[in-house]
C-alpha cells in the first residue's frame, strides 16, 4: 500500500483528536479570545451561588426574560417564542425559551452547578485564642486541605439579623480593604508535619481564618480581640455575634481570574468547577436561534456535595418549573412533566480533568480530555466498576455527536482517568433517574478543586458553540 492511499485509509477510518488552535482561523481565535474576557469578568463577580444567580438573573433580564409570575399575568395567548425565568431561594436560576407543544415536543436542557469548593464558618465559628481572633470553618466539597493556607481569602455571602435584615457582606476583594488568612507551620518546625500522608498534613480542625489582633478598648473586656471584631462587624453591618448562627458566609480565594502564559491562551481562576459551563450555557441560550424544542437553562447548586437539599438537582425544583409553564397553558399534573422528561434531551455540562503531563501516571491516556483539543463528551463518570455513574446510551451518543459535527464544534471524548485511581460524579445520573436522555460534556480543567483552577481558552469558546448547537438542535 502505497503512501498515499495508506493516508486515505487513515482519514476515511481513524477519529482524530484536533487541537483547535490549529484548526482555527484567526477570526474564531479573535472570538474566542473576546469572549473569554467577558467570563473572565463574570467569574470575579460570582464566586458564590447567591452571586451567580443575581448575576445570572441581571443578563436574563437585560436579554429580554421575564419572571414567570410575571408571564401569568400577562395572559399572553401564544406563548411560543416567550422567555421566561425563575429562581429557587437566590441559589438556583432557571430560564427557558419556549417552543412549540411542550407535551409533544419535550425540551433540551443544559445543566451546570454554580457552587464550587469553599471554606464555610461553623455556627460557633468566631473565637480568640493568643490574642488574635478566628474563625472557625467546615470546608465544603472535595478538597486537598493543604492547599488553603497562607492562601489570601475574602469573605463573602449574607447575615440575617435579629430584626429579619438580610446583610450583604464582600470584604477583601477591593484594594484598600483587608484579606484574611490560615496560618501554616514555619518549614523550620515542620519535621512531623512533613512525614506525613498529605491528606494528614493538616486537619480540617486546622483549616482557622485569622480576622482580627487588636483589642477593643475596655479592661473590663475577658475577649478583648473577638469583642474588637464584633463592633467592628456591628459599627459596619449592625451585625452582633448570635446573627453569625444564622449567616451563610464563605471564605474563597481572593482576587481576580487571570491569563496564564506568555500567549495568554489559558484561564486561572477560582471556581471555573462549574461556573465556567454556567457562563457557557448562559451564552448560549441567549445567542441560540429559537427550537421547535423549548430550550432550558439550569443552574443547580450543591453538586459538590451530592446535589441534596431544597436547592439541589435532586430536588423537585425542576419539576415545578415544568408544572408551571405547562400551568400557562391547560391545568397539569406530575404526569404531564414525566410525559415530557421521556421526550426531552438534556447535557450535564460539568468540567472533567485535563491531562497532566507531570501525572502521567494516574491517566489513561487513550481516553483522557487534552488541554486546547475542545469540548468534551464523556458517556459515563462514577467510579470502580461504573458505581454512581450515568450511562448514556449509544443512540443518544451519537446524536450528540453528530449536532457537533454538523455544527463544525471541535470536541474530544474523555475519561476522568485510570479506573482504579479513584473518581467522580456530576448531576447526570439526576436528570438520568428523571427519564430524560442525558450525557456529560464539558470542559477539562487543571487544578480541578483547587483555590485557582486553569482552563483553556479554546475549550471555553468551545463549549458554548457546542451548547449553542445542541440548543438549536
Amino acid at each position: 500500500m502505497d503512501n498515499k492511499k495508506q493516508s486515505e485509509l487513515e482519514k476515511k477510518l481513524l477519529f482524530e483528536k484536533n487541537f483547535c488552535w490549529e484548526k482555527w482561523g484567526s477570526d474564531i481565535k479573535k472570538k474566542s479570545f473576546e469572549f473569554c474576557e467577558d467570563y473572565k469578568h463574570f467569574l470575579n463577580k460570582v464566586k458564590t451561588e447567591r452571586e451567580a444567580v443575581a448575576e445570572g438573573e441581571k443578563i436574563a433580564i437585560q436579554n429580554g426574560f421575564i419572571s414567570i409570575k410575571e408571564i401569568k399575568k400577562k395572559k399572553i395567548k401564544d406563548l411560543t417564542g416567550s422567555k421566561i425565568y425563575m429562581v429557587n431561594r437566590e441559589k438556583n436560576l432557571i430560564l427557558a425559551i419556549l417552543g412549540d407543544d411542550l407535551l409533544k415536543n419535550g425540551f433540551n436542557l443544559i445543566v451546570s452547578h454554580i457552587d464550587s469548593p469553599h471554606l464555610d464558618f461553623k455556627p460557633r465559628s468566631l473565637y480568640e485564642e493568643e490574642s488574635l481572633a478566628f474563625l472557625k470553618t467546615h470546608y465544603y466539597g472535595g478538597i486537598k486541605k493543604y492547599h488553603w493556607p497562607t492562601v489570601p481569602l475574602a469573605l463573602h455571602g449574607i447575615v440575617m439579623t435579629k430584626n429579619n435584615k438580610k446583610i450583604n457582606i464582600n470584604i477583601g476583594e477591593k484594594e484598600d480593604e483587608p484579606i484574611f488568612m490560615i496560618t501554616d507551620l514555619l518549614p523550620h518546625l515542620s519535621r512531623k508535619q512533613l512525614s506525613k500522608p498529605l491528606s494528614q498534613a493538616i486537619e480540617g480542625e486546622e483549616l482557622n481564618v485569622l480576622v482580627g489582633s487588636l483589642p477593643v478598648d475596655d479592661k473590663n473586656a475577658k475577649e478583648k480581640i473577638k469583642l474588637m471584631v464584633l463592633k467592628y462587624l456591628n459599627d459596619k453591618f449592625g451585625i452582633i455575634e448570635e446573627d453569625l448562627f444564622s449567616a451563610d458566609l464563605q471564605a474563597v480565594p481572593q482576587g481576580k481570574a487571570r491569563d496564564i502564559g506568555f500567549d495568554r491562551g489559558l484561564i486561572a481562576g477560582y471556581g471555573q468547577d462549574d461556573k465556567v459551563c454556567a457562563y457557557t450555557s448562559l451564552q448560549a441560550i441567549l445567542q441560540a436561534k429559537k427550537s421547535k424544542k423549548t430550550q432550558i437553562c439550569f443552574w443547580a447548586d450543591k453538586e459538590e456535595i451530592g446535589s441534596d437539599g431544597v436547592t439541589g438537582s435532586k430536588s423537585l425544583f425542576l419539576e415545578n418549573f415544568v408544572l408551571e409553564i405547562i400551568n400557562l397553558y391547560k391545568e397539569s399534573s406530575v404526569k404531564d412533566v414525566y410525559q415530557i422528561f421521556a421526550k426531552s434531551n438534556s447535557i450535564s455540562s460539568d468540567v472533567t480533568s485535563g491531562f497532566d503531563p507531570d501525572y502521567k501516571e494516574v491517566y489513561d491516556s487513550k481516553n483522557s480530555a487534552r488541554i486546547g483539543y475542545g469540548v468534551t463528551i464523556e458517556r459515563y463518570t462514577g467510579s470502580g466498576g461504573k458505581y454512581s455513574a450515568s450511562e448514556a446510551t449509544a443512540e443518544y451518543t451519537y446524536k450528540i455527536k453528530e449536532i457537533f459535527n454538523k455544527n463544525n464544534v471541535i470536541w474530544q471524548t474523555s475519561g476522568f482517568g485510570k479506573i482504579d485511581e479513584g473518581g467522580g460524579g456530576t448531576i447526570a445520573k439526576y436528570l438520568a433517574n428523571r427519564g430524560i436522555n442525558t450525557i456529560d460534556c464539558g470542559i477539562a480543567l487543571f487544578n480541578m478543586h483547587a483555590p485557582m483552577e486553569i482552563s483553556s481558552k479554546a475549550d471555553v469558546y468551545s463549549a458554548y458553540k457546542a451548547y449553542k448547537a445542541f440548543y438549536e438542535s
